[in-house]
Formats: structure tokens, C-alpha cells, sequence
């Protein structure tokens, strides 16, 4: 879903000067008896990608609502550039665009009338509006298909189409809600691609996903919510450092040397190292990384050759695991969120 928050064709509000795009603290919505969103805390930089990752039902998306104006909170403050999200919800919505989880294309209209029909409602001129659904019908690979009925394309064009309308008009800041669900692999690299032009371009963008290796690419800083609450906060490395050790593993190129390989590893690190007698693989908990070369040294001086050798940290979605207790595909869903 595109949604177009501010309806009237005016010009974006000058973002008042600071550090932050959002400063949210202790936000919190009901829904009934439900608390779907429970004290959320968000600071996003200006022209960074701020990643939220959570299961279905977190309140990823009611957070997102909030934020972009579209629920108002029951409790705590939320502010955009500066500007409160209740008490300034105007100015806000003249400087936010957000795209949510399900396409708001017509049906009856085709690609090209699609985006026409949003950049008039948006206050283009016809010239304008023209020039840019041209522009982004060749970003997003829709060119072919520009006077294509809507009913003969397929999902991943529906949403490609959808995210193209939301960039018609770009804002200072885009909230992109799992944008790139039910995307294949080439569609979902070409919209990380026009997410770095847009940071590259002075935006600021907030990413809910659920793909893990999405934040990972693209997200400055990463927030994790489970059950309407930031429960982690920091960078990629630094919620990977948060879960564990990285491992040193090595696999010898004659299989016979492995206990050997084990033996010299364990004196090096000081830490016992598993064998994998299958696969001849040692693995060892890797407390200082600088270790590695001087483990390289006296294997060498033992005359034994490496055919294969990496340093792996955590990955998140051991992040997502061990912080949630349940993988990134748990399909728990709240009653304000079917789909986040």
C-alpha cells in the first residue's frame, strides 16, 4: 500500500535543524484489551537506514503508523525533524511518505495511468507527472509493460508498481514497510539499490523486515521488537557481538592431520576446539582475532597445510533467535498486524 499522506499539492515542510529524522520515546497503542505497541523507544539519524526487525503481530507496523500520523498514540511522545507527530501532524505529513504491505494500484488502469493518476494527485504538472512515471517505469523494469492491463501482471510487478508510486514524489523521509515481500531475488537487489540512491539522495528511510539478510545490507542500525518493545538496539556487528563469539574453523588439506590441527589450535587460543570427523572441520571459539595469524604461523612450522579457513560470526537470524526465542518466519500474528 502507498499511501500518500498529504493530499494537497503543496511543497514539503523545511525539516527544522538536528540530528535526529525520528525521536520517538515510550510510545504505546492499544487496541482493546490488546497493548500492541508497549514503550518504544526509536532514534534515527537524518540520512540513515534505520532497520526494524521483529515477528508477526511485534507492532512493527503499528509503530509505523504512529509515527507517520496515521494512529494516534495512547501514550509517550513521538517526533519527525523535530516536529510532534499529534500536535504537528500536518507539518509531519508533509515531510513523510510511507509504503506499507499490500499494493494500492487500480486495477482498471494501467501501469502508466497508474502513476500518472499519483503524481496529478500529488501536484505535478502533466509534463511533470509524465516525465517521472517515464523515469521510474524504466527504474523499476516496467517499461514493456507501461500500457499493460494491471490484471496481466504478475505479483512481483503489482509490487514493484507500488513502490515505484511511492517514490513519485520523494520525502525527506520514507517509511517502507517490508517492501520488498514476495519479490524475487533480482526485483528485491534492484530495490536495495534504489534505497542507496535514496540515502545517497539526503533521504532517511525506516525499514521493517523480515529479512534478516535485507537489514543486514542495508540498516545503519538495526531495532529488534517483540511484543510491542524494543528489545535490542545497535548496529548489525554489534547484535551479532551481543549473542556470542565468532568461531575460527579450519579443515586440513590431508584429513588425517585433524587431531594435529585441533591439538595446535587449542594451544594457541586457549580454547578447546571441536573435530567434526566427517568433514575433518575444527572449530574454535574465537576470543581474539588476532590470534588468527599466529595460528597460521604454527601450522606452518608443523608442516601442515590448510585447505580451507574463515572466521564466522552470528549471524542475525541467531540474532533474531535467541533475542525472540523463535525464528524469523514465526507466523504469530496480533490482531492489528496479519502480516507484520
Amino acid at each position: 500500500m502507498t499511501t500518500f499522506i498529504d493530499a494537497a499539492p503543496a511543497a514539503h515542510t523545511a525539516p527544522p535543524s538536528g540530528e535526529l529524522a525520528i525521536d520517538a520515546r515510550g510510545l504505546v497503542k492499544r487496541f482493546g484489551d490488546t497493548l500492541a505497541v508497549d514503550g518504544v523507544d526509536l532514534a534515527v539519524p537524518i540520512g540513515s537506514v534505520y532497520g526494524v526487525l521483529g515477528p508477526n503481530g511485534a507492532g512493527k507496523t503499528t509503530t509505523v503508523s504512529m509515527l507517520a500520523t496515521l494512529l494516534r498514540p495512547d501514550g509517550g511522545e513521538g517526533k519527525v525533524f523535530g516536529y510532534d507527530v499529534v500536535r504537528d501532524a500536518v507539518a509531519v505529513r508533509s515531510l513523510v511518505g510511507v509504503t506499507g504491505q499490500y499494493a494500492s494500484v487500480d486495477e482498471d488502469l494501467t501501469a502508466s495511468q497508474n502513476l500518472m493518476l499519483f503524481a496529478r494527485l500529488l501536484g505535478k504538472s502533466r509534463a511533470a507527472a509524465r516525465n517521472r512515471t517515464e523515469e521510474l517505469l524504466n527504474d523499476f523494469g516496467l517499461a514493456e509493460a507501461a500500457n499493460r492491463p494491471l490484471k496481466q501482471f504478475s505479483g512481483g510487478m503489482r509490487r514493484r508498481l507500488d513502490l515505484a508510486a511511492s517514490l513519485i514524489d520523494t520525502p525527506p523521509l520514507l517509511f517502507l514497510d517490508e517492501p520488498t515481500t514476495g519479490l524475487d531475488p533480482r526485483t528485491r537487489a534492484q530495490m536495495w539499490e534504489t534505497i542507496r540512491k535514496l540515502i545517497a539522495g539526503g533521504s532517511t528511510v525506516l525499514l521493517t523486515t523480515q529479512y534478516l539478510d535485507e537489514a543486514d545490507q542495508l540498516a545503519d542500525r538495526i531495532a529488534v521488537i517483540d511484543h510491542g518493545r524494543v528489545i535490542a538496539d545497535g548496529t548489525a556487528d554489534e547484535l551479532k557481538q551481543s549473542v556470542g563469539l565468532s568461531t575460527l574453523q579450519l579443515t586440513p588439506a590431508d584429513r588425517a592431520e585433524a587431531p594435529r590441527v585441533a591439538h595446535i589450535v587449542e594451544s594457541v587460543l586457549g580454547e578447546p576446539a571441536a573435530l567434526s570427523p566427517e568433514a575433518a572441520r575444527i572449530t574454535a571459539s574465537l576470543h581474539r582475532p588476532s590470534l588468527v595469524p599466529d595460528v597460521l604461523i604454527a601450522l606452518r612450522e608443523n608442516g601442515i597445510e590448510i585447505e580451507e579457513i574463515s572466521v564466522q560470526k552470528p549471524s542475525l537470524d541467531e540474532v533474531f533467535f535467541t533475542l525472540t526465542g523463535r525464528p524469523e518466519a514465526d507466523e504469530t500474528t496480533g490482531p492489528d498486524e496479519p502480516e507484520s
